[in-house]
């Protein structure tokens, strides 16, 4: 916008225009615009002159008056302008009013003097956006003034150069002793900073500056009086007008300070009255406008930062007007009185009077930051938020005065404890203890107490002021800046999006995040601030991943031991004992991952004491997830988090919160607060969890030690199992204190719980002893025994600790388990001392179970309630042990994942053996058998049901059969095992009784399924080439078929689906040897064939469906269907790895044409086409036995769209005629196999073309079909057999139907 023009300075303003209007009007080479404005400027005044006439009715001829000078001007302006004019027709058009000035002053001087050229065009270049050309502007203007202001000065007759240069009319300015040409320049200047046009303010404010500061000609007193009457503001001037004379002001004020002449002038004359006159003017400024006041009295430092103390005390402090701000500043909430007092104060370094209330007396920084003080100047801060977003200058010199250059910054406050902290003094003598007192203090009653409990715009400048103190703040004091205030309103800010702080403290938060990047300490104290104030919820509450992408961040030992460290203390401290949160932050969100939990439940809600405690016990075990730690710094780190965990949670003291064990040199602390049971079970669920993550570490190092001993690489020597070991580790620690006699378990066992534990113990210390024996051994390149597995045992060990440390977290359920498995343990690879010693040596009989199906039964009975870390356990147990699984173990597994809490229909109570259960694998029913179902069928029902077809209130056919009593799968278990797992499944049953407890009860049985299931997947990896990967593949398919599955869960139904597609059928390997048995082979693939023929059918009581049964019930259907050729396939790919005879075949070329007849003949078959295509493209040797039969089912199917599939089959099966013939016996082969066919084929292409379809598409494919016979018989020699066989009516017909393609054949032969 460009400024409006003032009435009061209507004379000087058109002068502007005018001297404007020449130079732009010469410098385009074109004297019109300016004559066209001059006319207008001529008649605008003349008008206004008139007017002024009429109105005051005086006679201008004989009455001299103030409204006669304007009209003598004008016509001087006028006279003026006519010389110009003609002065201008007299030099080419490039000539500029410059160089005609040029030539008027020169013409005048050359009799009395001479004067240096000023360039008017300057002024221009003064409002430029670019600094550097208003910086050159500035420069050449005060270069060319002082040049002027010099040779005027050396003038004698200075009234002929006045009067013949002209450039404004005379005024009382006090400018006297100026050339004309500076006089001019300085009233232009102080005129040019009121103007709003681009950076004219910037531009004409450092001119002014320069020029003030460099001619000495231009007294202060002059420049004072024409700020004032230049930028008056009258009452008539609104808005814009008035704004842009008022910020003039402030920038003219501010050239001059800057400019450094009334520091000189104070020099000069110490009694001068210009320092107080321009102090009052400010003063008088910043009372006009709020937003005057800040400036105005950084207008005032600058002339502070220039003046001496004596200067400040005398003069400043003494100014009118003062005094009287400085007592009102507390009151009314004056931000920049207190910014000046505090930045005098600073300088003059002694007290004074005029400060009031805004400094303490005496003044200290102890003093400022009393509670008393800040309460008192606590309204000048709160109003300091009208400048926002930006921060007011007062609290950058707070904050400075907070914290001192002198304050050492590093200090690493979490690894010594406070009370030993040396403070260090800095040069004021300011220590961090009192630092850190000023600081609480400043935040208690400024930040907390005014600005969080205020306005959303004080929430947000408190936020500003605290990242303005990070740069600067200690480690040490970061939990007195995030006080527990702060972080709650932080807080409840991130948990509420729609506000507009949101995007604030997200602000805040990553400044936060970018401050702590390089220093571990900062990193450590926010951390503990944000979880500690918000009792670990920080993440939960705010549903983000602060938290945990800072703990991310720890990588190396120094930064991961100085987490713990902090950790450990924050847990032994007493329970923060702090304010409720608010409402807000009661919210939970399961985004964080650092501090998450799991199961809130078992250690209260989310406002239970033991929380931060629980986050703290988690953080532990997960500090070294992101560590880039060497394997002994690792090693290092979790026996550290092992201790403490061991100690918190399974042990308690008699005597304090304090024992020093002399074995472990070291000290055992606890909590003074008593560590709550749930509290105890979290520790030690985060104890199994940091065994569970030390053991798969281990197990690398293990097949990293294999692999270089097969390389005969020499091994590093041995330095004990406990060095690299941590569950070894672990138990010996265990021992240690249990041998403690004032340290004792915290939870009491019973008798068989207390005999289990010490079992356990024995136990794993033999293992170590012989996993340590069978290592050396290896090492040395011994042989040592296949049985003697090191991983084997390794993994026996861990399933050991992980029992013993379930038995302290489920007391009384867990006892029988660890004693069996102890048992098999001492069987497996126990001394004959400890069997002797525990009187279980039991001679074997036949009555004894297999000790592979006891370990079975053990991790069966152990699954179903296990943790996380002992089911990991388990599994890598079975891992080492699934090749020795017998077919009774994998049975009972089996078994469960057939287990249903509903009874099948038609439940048979009799018992079956083993063969009538394998008979009936998949349990598929009959589809003549009677059931609730009937085939849709439609007008072309011959055609196979597409996906489009399928109708409102169809779904799957029932395909569950009477399956197999259990009773005999439980031969030879191990009854105390059988008893544990029935007992388990049993009380499932009984819970499915209660309605209550229905979907628990079926929700556990999933899940036990879901675990056993991964033991499967296991022995499938692990077993990919045995035969009993039928019999694992037909349980799993019978239980993926039986529709009860698909509705109890489908996360269960997609794992089996999963094990089935990845494990089975894609696997590398598959069962082969003489143990497959053809008669099973032969059982599954006719069940396959049957299920992959079913029809999606609708049930008579289903009237109405909704959508979404409907869609689940069609997906379930084709997912079933997609089983059954994916079976099929594979089945088909072992029975052809057998190269079983063709005697041996039979019975399977016998099941394929039941599905062929089926298919050709019936209309319920469903089987897809391109499923026996694909079957005879795998398998050609069938497609090559049922060539003939196809070709009688081509002209006698049942229905012309089945014949029409025939030929697609036959046509599959020339395919493979062709690419078998690479070699001469192909050929042969191929030619002999069409030959003995070539009657039929002959029969078929006569029935073909005299009874060819009415469907267009449909005879398009017999020609296609036809084309390709004869193709294959001209290839292999036979055409002209064919067409010897071919009867005359035949030969008519096929030249009617085929046309060119049957007389290019028989072209060929003659």
């Amino acid at each position: 916008m460009g400024s409006k023009k003032r009435v009061s300075d209507s004379i000087e303003e058109a002068e502007i225009v005018e001297e404007k209007e020449l130079s732009s009007g010469n410098e385009d080479g074109s004297a019109e615009p300016s004559k066209k404005k001059l006319k207008k400027e001529k008649k605008r005044k003349e008008t206004e002159t008139l007017e002024n006439e009429d109105q005051n009715g005086v006679n201008e001829l004989s009455t001299p008056s103030i409204t006669h000078k304007p009209s003598v001007n004008s016509m001087e302006r006028k006279k003026k302008r006519k010389s110009l004019d003609k002065e201008r027709h007299l030099f080419p058009p490039g000539k500029t009013g410059l160089e005609l000035e040029k030539n008027k002053s020169e013409s005048i001087t050359r009799s009395g003097g001479v004067l240096p050229e000023f360039h008017i065009g300057v002024f221009k270049d003064l409002a430029a956006a670019d600094a550097s050309v208003r910086e050159a502007a500035a420069e050449a203007l005060v270069t060319e003034l002082v040049e002027v202001q010099n040779v005027y000065d050396m003038l004698e007759d200075k009234q002929l150069v006045e009067g013949a240069l002209k450039l404004e009319a005379e005024k009382d300015d006090g400018l006297n002793s100026c050339a004309p040409s500076l006089r001019y320049a300085v009233r232009r200047l102080i005129r040019g900073v009121s103007s709003s046009r681009e950076c004219a303010r910037q531009g004409f404010a450092l001119g002014l500056t320069i020029l003030v500061g460099t001619v000495s000609s231009i007294k202060v007193e002059s420049l004072l009086k024409l700020i004032v009457n230049l930028l008056e503001v009258s009452s008539s001037m609104k808005g814009q007008e008035a704004r842009d004379c008022l910020l003039g002001r402030l920038f003219a004020y501010g050239a001059l300070a800057r400019s450094g002449r009334l520091t000189n002038e104070w020099i000069s004359d110490r009694n001068t009255p210009y320092v107080k006159e321009f102090t009052s003017c400010l003063i008088s400024l910043a009372a006009k406008k709020r937003y005057l006041q800040e400036p105005a009295v950084s207008v005032i430092l600058e002339m502070v930062e220039k003046l001496p103390i004596e200067a400040l005390l005398n003069h400043v402090l003494e100014a009118p007007g003062v005094q009287e701000w400085f007592e009102g500043a507390t009151e009314v909430g004056n931000p920049d009185a207190l910014l000046l007092a505090l930045k005098i104060q600073e300088k003059i370094g002694a007290d004074a009077k005029a400060f009031s209330k805004l400094l303490p007396s005496p003044y200290n920084q102890s003093s400022l930051f009393s509670a008393d003080h800040l309460s008192a100047i606590s309204n000048c801060l709160k109003e300091s938020t009208f400048c926002l977003p930006r921060v007011h200058s007062v609290w950058p010199v707070l904050v400075k005065n907070l914290l001192p250059d002198s304050v050492v910054q590093d200090v690493d406050f979490a690894s010594v404890p406070s009370t030993s902290k040396k403070h260090k003094r800095g040069r004021k003598g300011s220590s961090l203890e009192d630092i850190e007192k000023n600081l609480k203090c400043f935040f208690e009653v400024v930040i907390e107490g005014s600005l969080l409990t205020s306005s959303h715009d004080r929430k947000n400048m408190a936020f500003d002021v605290i990242l303005l103190l990070l740069p600067k703040l200690p480690a040490s004091c970061v939990h007195v800046v995030l006080s527990y205030k702060v972080v709650q309103c932080l807080m409840d800010v991130l948990a509420t999006k729609d506000s507009w702080l949101y995007k604030v403290a997200q602000h805040f938060l990553k400044e936060l995040s970018e401050w702590i990047q390089r220093d571990d300490a900062r990193r450590v104290a926010v951390i503990v601030a944000l979880q500690k104030n918000t009792n670990g919820k920080f993440d939960c509450i705010t549903r983000s991943k602060t938290v945990k992408d800072m703990m991310s961040e720890f990588k190396s030992k120094s930064e991961c031991d100085l987490f713990i460290e902090n950790l450990m203390t924050m847990f032994l401290e007493e329970g923060h004992t702090s304010e409720e949160p608010s409402d807000q932050s009661q919210t939970t969100d399961d985004n964080s991952e650092g501090g998450s939990i799991e199961d809130m439940d078992s250690v209260g809600n989310l406002g239970s004491p033991d929380f931060l405690r629980t986050w703290v016990v988690e953080s532990l075990a997960s500090v070294l997830k992101h560590s880039e730690l060497d394997p002994d710094a690792r090693f290092h780190a979790q026996k550290k988090i092992l201790n403490f965990l061991s100690v918190q949670g399974l042990f308690s003291s008699a005597i304090g919160t304090e024992v020093t064990s002399f074995e472990l040199q070291d000290r055992l602390r606890w909590p003074r607060s008593t560590i709550s049971s749930a509290l105890c079970t979290v520790c030690i669920e985060q104890l199994q969890l940091l065994l569970a993550d030390a053991q798969k570490g281990e197990q690398l190092q293990l097949l990293l030690s294999d692999a270089t001993q097969k390389g005969e690489t020499p091994h590093a020597g041995a330095c004990g199992l406990e060095a690299s070991d941590l569950g070894s580790y672990f138990m010996r620690f265990l021992s240690i204190l249990c041998n403690i006699p004032s340290v004792s378990l915290s939870r009491t066992l019973n008798t068989d719980d207390d005999k289990a534990f010490k079992e356990l113990q024995e136990m794993q210390s033999e293992l170590s002893r012989l996993q340590a024996m069978q290592s050396q051994l290896s090492r040395e390149g011994s042989n040592c025994d296949p049985s003697m597995d090191v991983k084997k045992i390794h993994a026996l060990r861990y399933l050991l600790i992980q029992l013993l440390l379930q038995i302290l977290v489920r007391p009384g359920e867990f006892s029988e388990a660890a004693s069996e498995l102890t048992t098999c343990c001492k069987k497996a690879y126990g001394s004959s001392d400890l069997l002797e010693s525990s009187g279980e040596d039991e001679p074997e009989g036949d009555g004894t179970p297999e000790l592979m199906d006891v370990l079975v039964d053990t991790m069966l009975s152990l699954l179903p309630q296990s943790s996380a870390p002992m089911r990991s356990a388990i599994e890598q147990v079975f891992k080492y042990f699934c090749k020795d699984v017998t077919d009774d173990g994998l049975l009972r597994m089996l078994r469960v994942i057939k287990k249903d809490l509903k009874p099948a229909r038609h439940q048979d109570t009799d018992s079956e053996d083993e063969g009538d259960a394998d008979d009936d694998l998949l349990a598929i029913e009959d589809a003549e058998e009677s059931d609730v179902a009937e085939t849709g069928e439609t007008g072309e029902s011959d055609e196979q049901t597409d996906d489009s077809e399928a109708v409102v209130g169809f779904e799957t056919v029932n395909t569950e059969l009477p399956e197999a009593s259990d009773d005999d799968s439980d031969e030879g278990m191990d009854d105390d095992a059988m008893f544990r797992m029935d007992t388990y499944l049993a009380r499932i049953f009984r819970e499915r009784k209660n309605q209550a407890g229905g979907e628990t009860a079926h929700s556990q049985l999933v899940l036990f399924k879901l675990r056993v299931l991964s033991l499967l997947e296991i022995y499938l990896h692990e077993n990919p080439g045995k035969p009993q990967v039928l019999k694992v593949f037909s349980h799993l398919a019978q239980a993926f078929v039986n529709p009860h599955t698909a509705e109890g869960s489908e996360q269960l139904g997609q794992r089996i689906w999963g094990i089935l597609q990845k494990k089975i059928f894609k696997a590398k390997d598959y069962p082969r040897g003489d143990a497959v048995q053809l008669s099973l082979l032969e059982s599954l693939l006719e069940k396959n064939l049957k299920l992959a023929a079913k029809p999606f059918k609708r049930k008579k009581t289903a009237s109405n469906p909704s959508k979404k049964k409907e869609s689940a019930s069609w997906k379930r259907y084709k997912m079933i269907s997609s089983l059954a050729q994916s079976s099929t396939f594979w089945i088909l790919k072992i029975i052809d790895a057998r190269n079983f005879s063709i005697s041996e075949l039979q019975k399977i070329y016998d099941i394929i044409e039941a599905a062929l007849v089926a298919y050709f003949d019936s209309k319920k078959s469903q089987i897809k086409s391109d499923f026996l295509k694909e079957i005879f493209k795998r398998r050609p040797w069938i497609g090559h036995h049922f060539f003939g039969f196809l070709l009688e089912k081509c002209g006698s199917a049942k229905s012309q769209f089945r014949q029409i599939e025939a030929l697609d089959l036959v046509t599959e099966i020339l395919k493979s005629l062709v690419s078998s013939n690479a070699d001469e016996s192909g050929q042969n082969a191929s030619k002999k196999m069409l030959k003995s066919h070539l009657p039929k084929i002959c029969h078929l292409i006569k029935h073909l073309v005299t009874n060819m379809p009415e469907k267009q598409s449909r005879r398009a494919d017999v020609r296609k079909f036809c084309t390709k016979i004869f193709q294959n018989l001209t290839t292999h020699n036979l055409s002209a057999s064919l067409l010897k066989a071919l009867e005359p009516d035949g030969h008519a017909a096929c030249e009617s139907q085929l046309g060119e393609t049957f007389l290019a054949m028989k072209q060929q032969e003659h």
